[in-house]
């Protein structure tokens, strides 16, 4: 099989491939050269996850390697309720529930699924004023869409970064590369 694509990528792909694909050039470099202040409070915040810090609750599984081989995708989960049964998305400030993080959830989610870990609710946590966002499971069409995505991430090519343009090209790094 292919190489497995990180859940985390989905939504970087969805704000834009070409930016994805240059995170990738890029990440050998510090991070402050191609990350801009959401990507680094995102980061922080997400540092009591990586170290296991956030809770000792035995029920509460935090940053749970996952990965679905028929999908060929893998990650890392935020919150995992083996309780509740709920998978928890974690975010610095949600100002919008955008596609792509619905999508990171059903990833971590269908991963969790083939491991046999049941999930009966998904939500999106903001971390900077509290709120969480339910989000519902997907339906069929979801499904679909949702793995849609991941084959055009996976058939993604050098000749489509040619050819791609996006507004949000014009706002990072990125711009600066005579495409």
């Amino acid at each position: 099989m292919d190489s497995y694509i990180s859940i985390s990528t989905i939504n970087d792909f969805l704000y834009c491939p070409r930016s994805l694909y240059l995170h990738s050039i890029y990440s050998s470099f510090e991070a402050n050269t191609y990350h801009d202040t959401p990507q680094t409070i995102g980061t922080i915040a997400h540092e009591n996850i990586e170290k296991g810090t956030y809770t000792t609750t035995r029920h509460i599984f935090l940053g749970l390697s996952v990965t679905s081989n028929r999908l060929g995708i893998k990650g890392r989960i935020d919150l995992y309720d083996s309780q509740k049964h709920l998978l928890i998305e974690r975010k610095y400030r949600v100002k919008q529930v955008y596609l792509g993080f619905i999508y990171q959830l059903y990833g971590q989610m269908y991963c969790l699924l083939e491991a046999e870990y049941p999930v009966e609710e998904l939500l999106i946590q903001s971390l900077s004023d509290n709120k969480r966002y339910k989000i519902p499971l997907p339906i069929t069409e979801e499904k679909e869409a949702f793995e849609s995505v991941i084959e055009q991430m996976r058939s993604f090519t050098w000749d489509n970064l040619k050819t791609h343009s996006c507004s949000h090209c014009q706002n990072h790094i990125y711009d600066l590369l005579n495409w």
